[in-house]
């Protein structure tokens, strides 16, 4: 397994899709729970999870890769420029109670 660079983190997410509205909820328990509305058919939730990901961040959606659970809610997703304590910062300042 290559060596991560050190600018960069993965993070566990929990997907709910076909969701009312595109939302970061936060951390629970270690893992990001995001809403999206686009369906969990065709790649397009993957999809919305990772443009939600970059607005949310603030980094380009190429910085973002979907590692592991393509076809589940929980997912792994890969950010290539920021460390975890940053990216946990960033969504915490944008986070829904």
């Amino acid at each position: 397994m290559a060596n991560k660079p050190q600018d960069s983190c993965t993070l566990k997410v929990r997907v709910q899709p076909k969701a009312s509205r595109n939302q970061v909820d936060g951390f629970e328990d270690g893992t990001l729970r995001l809403r999206v509305t686009a369906p969990p058919a065709e790649g397009k939730a993957n999809a919305g999870v990772i443009a939600l990901m970059a607005k949310t961040l603030g980094v380009s959606k190429s910085r973002l890769e979907i590692v592991r659970g393509h076809g589940s809610r929980d997912k792994v997703v890969s950010i290539d420029t920021l460390t975890e304590q940053e990216a946990r910062r960033r969504i915490d300042a944008v986070a829904k109670d």
